[in-house]
Parts: structure tokens; sequence; C-alpha cells
């Protein structure tokens, strides 16, 4: 699957100046993909919506995505 990326890879506030970082951007179809920021042209991890609203609500809840 290679969906169309809208807007630019960004990084958390949250990552400090070790470069030991994930970047997320957006797709077209509300999904995102999550890169490596060590690594740009490495492997990427795609998810759609659904998969990344309940990632997300996962760690802000304080739980683990296991």
């Amino acid at each position: 699957m290679n969906p169309e990326i809208v807007g630019a890879f960004k990084k958390s506030s949250y990552s400090g100046q070790n470069g030991d970082c994930v970047e997320v951007a957006s797709t077209a179809d509300g999904g995102c993909v999550v890169r490596d920021s060590k690594d740009p042209a490495g492997p990427r991890l795609v998810l759609g919506e659904g998969a990344w609203a309940s990632f997300v609500g996962v760690l802000k809840a304080g739980g683990s995505a296991s």
C-alpha cells in the first residue's frame, strides 16, 4: 500500500536533540504514515484512520498498545 501523503512529516515536540524519534505525516484517506527520523528513506508504517485513532487513544489514556 502506497498512500498519498498530504503535508510534511512532523516530529513530536517531545523529541529531544538526540535524533531518536519518529515522524508522522497525514494521508489523503485520513490515516497516517510513520517513519524513523534517522532513516527517512527506510521502511514506513502505514496506519488507516481507525488504527491511528485507536493508537492515539491508547497513548492518551496512558496505556500500552499491546
